[in-house]
């Protein structure tokens, strides 16, 4: 075994210097000799590398191990027991073991025989090793038997193991030298014994088929093919048939008898049947049918009856086939005319008789059946498929007919079918469009077909419909296949559209109730009468004419009368009311502007080395919050705009009083009052 690691080991390191791992391969082989001694078995190797080559090393290491162990104890089964019956299994554990035993008991009976140890049989390499081993061992063992009685002292000791003072295992050969028993080799400390492999280094004689197995201190031989069914191995390694029947494992029946074969048996019957009879498997004896079984049993002119265990023969009387009947001697058979001994006997068709047999000459449309003898009706429709008929083919006695789909009707030829023009019959309640093998039901505008019956046209409401909000912008009424829009009673008119409605200026028209003092403002839907006069020490700027733009601005500015002081020191400078008509309930996504408040005063300007500065502020009327005012600069001035940020809920009047302040670095310069009138609409189009 030291000389295969060595060899494992040189190999594999050549192999291992060319991977990725560098591992030493005695460690390799050591670790898988532990496991097997440890847990002597190979299979589950815990891999202590990742190389190829030290897991192959690991394994042979390892079965190594095993094999010695395996074949050592199979030694020295062979020398304790002087037999290997015991080991006598089919498993791939014991095989060494048994093939070691074998060979070990060959050598033992070649030292008995006298034969040389040497001698070399043709049982494999590694049971001539074992069974030289247990040769050489007997020979070594009967010479230390028989002692020479010179050097033998008093108390019975050879004075070989006097020499070695008792340290030797096995023997002692003079000059403290130790030496082994046949079948062992001397370990490296001089005195312990370790068995020989002999089925390694080829010391077995095991013949062809079977294979040595290591003993402890020889070997034996085991067979490695079985016998086979029917056979079973002797003690000498030779195949011995079964008899079946002497050890009651055969399935003879209790009416059989068993009789033993070369490696197998056979079921004899007990009872012997007599003439006329054969045995069934059951061993019960049954008739034989000698009028079918043999060919002829009976002379011409006679007919073969069966009988148990036997037959008979009758003469034949005379027999007319079908279609033939007696003479009236009786003496011969002569043809029967079915034509007209039977009545009707082809249904209406024509009948034609032949000798023995008949037929029938079948109209169109019909065939003759040589097995029924009658005349079957042909189905047209599936003898020509597809070419008798344009549509559906249906199959009468004799002939066919065509019929059409729905939608079509039978051609002048019978055959083909012509598209119906359903429109005719007036299917539908409104308009009708004919198509190949059906119609079409289409309504008129304002009207969509029924999805019940596909041919009724109902009226569409479209005032109803998704988009129906959008149609009108005031009110929308359904009328049978149309619609038409409505505007409020008072205040609008409907536009030449027919959807919108238009705001009606009362103040243009005249239809408005002001005075002559008073200014109309037109509003959505209304109007409304405005009189304004300018404060005391005010005066108007512009003129104003008796109607109001929807936006206008009416302004008054201070103008102060000679020596008053009072006027003077006032800080407002002018009252402004702005007039705006507003719609109501209107979508408002972000901020709308509505009026402009513009001054003169230069942005980031300076005026006796001050600042110049301006403050806008709603000082009344902004109710919940639906505007602010905002101050930014364009073209160099400062602006204040009014921005509306909620809807207005109305219909209403807003009142909004905003102020415009110069500020200085001095203070105070200027007050502006602005007065904002906000005409809420109460529809907004």
């Amino acid at each position: 075994m030291g000389l295969r690691v060595a060899l494992l080991c040189s190999l594999f390191g050549v192999l291992l210097g060319q991977g990725a791992e560098q591992i030493s391969m005695e460690d390799c082989c050591k670790n898988g000799q532990k496991h097997g001694t440890d847990h002597e078995d190979c299979a589950s190797l815990p891999l202590i590398s990742e190389s190829t080559t030290c897991r192959i090393v690991q394994e042979q290491c390892c079965v190594t191990v095993l094999e010695d162990k395996m074949c050592t104890n199979g030694i020295n089964t062979a020398k304790d027991q002087g037999a290997c019956d015991s080991l006598f299994t089919n498993t791939c554990d014991t095989k060494t073991t048994k093939m070691c035993c074998d060979c070990c008991t060959l050598g033992k009976t070649a030292h008995e025989l006298g034969l040389p140890c040497d001698h070399n049989l043709s049982v494999g390499h590694q049971c001539n090793l074992v069974s030289r081993a247990c040769c050489v061992e007997g020979a070594t063992a009967h010479q230390r038997e028989l002692p020479n009685k010179d050097e033998t002292t008093e108390n019975g000791d050879s004075g070989l193991n006097n020499q070695c003072n008792g340290k030797c295992a096995h023997r002692c050969v003079g000059n403290d030298t130790c030496a082994c028993f046949k079948g062992y080799k001397l370990k490296p400390d001089g005195k312990s014994c370790e068995d020989i492999n002999e089925c390694l280094v080829g010391a077995s004689n095991c013949r062809g088929g079977e294979r040595c197995i290591n003993t402890e201190g020889s070997f034996r031989c085991q067979r490695e093919v079985s016998c086979g069914t029917g056979y079973e191995l002797t003690d000498s390694n030779n195949c011995k048939d079964i008899d079946e029947c002497e050890t009651g494992i055969h399935n003879c029946g209790p009416q059989f008898q068993c009789q033993n074969t070369q490696g197998s048996f056979r079921c004899l019957p007990k009872v012997q049947c007599g003439s006329g009879f054969i045995q069934d498997a059951l061993g019960n004896c049954i008739d034989i049918n000698e009028c079918v079984s043999q060919t002829g049993p009976c002379n011409r002119g006679q007919i073969c009856v069966n009988t148990v265990g036997s037959y008979t023969c009758q003469r034949n009387s005379v027999n007319c086939g079908r279609g033939y009947h007696l003479n009236e001697e009786g003496t011969r058979c002569v043809d029967i005319d079915e034509c007209k001994t039977t009545e009707n006997v082809c249904g209406g068709h024509a009948c034609l008789n032949m000798l023995g047999s008949y037929r029938c000459e079948c109209e169109a449309g019909y065939m003759f059946n040589s097995i029924t003898r009658l005349c079957e009706d042909v189905n047209e429709c599936r003898h020509y498929p597809g070419r008798l008929c344009a549509h559906k083919c249906e199959n009468t006695l004799g002939s066919y007919k065509c019929s059409c789909t729905t939608g079509f009707a039978l051609a002048a030829d019978g055959r083909n079918c012509d598209d119906l023009n359903e429109c005719e019959s007036t299917p539908c309640s409104q308009e009708c469009a004919n198509v190949y093998g059906s119609y079409q039901c289409y309504c008129r505008r304002g009207y969509q077909l029924s999805d019940i019956d596909g041919t009724t046209c109902e009226d569409i409401d479209e005032c109803a419909l998704p988009t129906g909000g959008h149609i009108c912008s005031y009110r929308c009424h359904n009328t049978p296949g149309s619609f038409h829009c409505s505007c409020p009673v008072n205040g609008y008119t409907l536009a030449v559209n027919g959807r919108s409605c238009q705001d009606i200026d009362e103040c243009v028209t005249g239809s408005h109730t002001c005075t002559e003092n008073q200014s109309c403002f037109n509003v959505q839907g209304g109007f409304r009468c405005l009189s304004f006069e300018c404060p005391n020490n005010y005066r108007r700027v512009g003129e104003t004419a008796a109607r109001l733009e929807r936006s206008e601005v009416v302004r008054c500015i201070k103008s102060c009368q000679p020596n008053n002081i009072a006027c003077v020191l006032d800080p407002t400078h002018s009252v402004s009311h702005t007039f705006i008509s507003l719609p109501t309930f209107r979508e408002l996504p972000r901020p709308e502007e509505i009026v402009f408040l513009r001054t003169t005063v230069p942005a980031y300007g300076s005026y006796n080395f001050g600042s110049y500065d301006v403050k806008f502020d709603i000082l009344e009327g902004n109710v919940d919050n639906a505007f602010d005012i905002i101050k930014r600069v364009e073209n160099g001035l400062y602006v204040g705009i009014v921005r509306q940020v909620k809807p207005l809920i109305g219909p209403a009047m807003t009142v909004l009083k905003l102020s415009m302040r110069n500020l200085t670095t001095q203070g105070d310069s200027g007050l502006n009052i602005v007065n904002v009138h906000v005409f809420v609409s109460e529809f907004w189009f």
